[in-house]
């Protein structure tokens, strides 16, 4: 057994005395329900391959998207689950390709702010030998703020598809705030598309090239030419945006600028947070000192929808030994309509190792 090996089996026992049942995922998972989720992207990042009688496949990326299958299809409720095993993600830079995964998962209906404070609560206990800086952030709060914003459905889902993407994030805010080279190319593109009849300028174009029919071409322009009449949003809300998106303060801290903003469509978000805090005080987790990002989580967390979390390492050439939060929305989309609360989060045996 390798150093990481052992220190993995510590840790997936210290969860088991947590009161979490160990269960196992097959290395191979149907590529179908990651691409759904994830879409095309995920090819990027995970090794694909096809079985004869299977169909395309996927070397386990991670552990959270079969258990919460296994969950909602046969689990009792409340839940606590962890499990240890190698992940595959493509890489870059020298990062390892394969490595090993020990998790925590809890699925509960009542006291989501105490469930968030549980897992956390005991990451920070299990990783305390190790000189990690702790973060969190919240990415429900995030997307409050852009629900909340004066502008069209058509654009808040654009923004809510690119939060996990912040340079495209940005651009699409500062187009959508009329500021910026997008918005003045966007400008150019719009008064080329009035000026003459759609189907006019796609016989000027010559053969068609790619999937798309000329009605669906057709449907296209349409929607850019409506919502090039959307007015900008405000920059007094852009700016507020912007704002949110920078705030880095201890939790308390952060929550308190938060509501002296008086945005109205954060207070749920920040009533849940004000929740959460107070649960981690009681697990004994001072939310005076804890770190809060508001944008943590942005660029590796894509099915997290609330609390997210991470432990850092002081060196720089290596990632977050731990991460997780909360994905509630997952279990809707896994469950057949049925849907759960649900939070964990995953610990990297060989970073811990390289820090020792």
């Amino acid at each position: 057994m390798t150093g990481a090996e052992a220190l993995a089996a510590a840790l997936l026992a210290e969860m088991q005395s947590a009161g979490a049942v160990p269960v196992a995922a097959d290395i191979l998972q149907p590529a179908e329900t990651l691409l759904d989720l994830y879409g095309e992207d995920i090819r990027a990042r995970a090794y694909v391959t096809h079985d004869p009688d299977l169909g395309e496949m996927m070397l386990r990326p991670d552990f959270t998207v079969p258990v919460v299958q296994a969950h909602m299809r046969i689990g009792a409720e409340p839940a606590r689950y962890c499990y240890a095993g190698p992940v595959f993600r493509k890489q870059t830079g020298g990062r390892a390709r394969e490595y090993l995964q020990v998790g925590y998962e809890i699925f509960a209906r009542d006291d989501p702010a105490r469930a968030d404070a549980e897992v956390f609560a005991l990451f920070a206990r299990l990783l305390a030998p190790y000189a990690l800086r702790p973060v969190t952030g919240d990415i429900g709060i995030l997307k409050a703020a852009v629900a909340g914003l004066s502008t069209s459905d058509l654009r808040k889902t654009a923004l809510l598809r690119h939060i996990w993407h912040p340079k495209r994030f940005r651009a699409l805010l500062e187009r959508m705030g009329g500021q910026g080279p997008l918005a003045e190319a966007r400008a150019g593109l719009i008064a080329r598309l009035r000026a003459t009849p759609i189907d006019a300028q796609i016989a000027q174009a010559g053969q068609m090239v790619g999937l798309r029919s000329e009605v669906e071409i057709a449907a296209r322009v349409a929607r850019l030419i409506a919502d090039a009449e959307t007015p900008p949003i405000p920059q007094a809300e852009v700016a507020a945006l912007e704002q949110l998106l920078a705030l880095k303060a201890p939790a308390s801290d952060a929550l308190s600028t938060m509501q002296a903003m008086g945005w109205e469509a954060l207070a749920p978000a920040l009533d849940r947070l004000a929740a959460r805090l107070e649960a981690l005080a009681q697990a004994g987790i001072d939310p005076a000192t804890l770190p809060f990002e508001a944008s943590f989580g942005r660029t590796t967390m894509e099915y997290y929808d609330g609390f997210v979390f991470g432990f850092l390492p002081a060196r720089d050439d290596l990632p977050p030994v731990a991460t997780g939060g909360r994905y509630d929305a997952l279990t809707a989309v896994l469950g057949q309509g049925q849907a759960i609360p649900a939070v964990g989060g995953v610990i990297r045996p060989e970073l811990l190792e390289a820090l020792t």
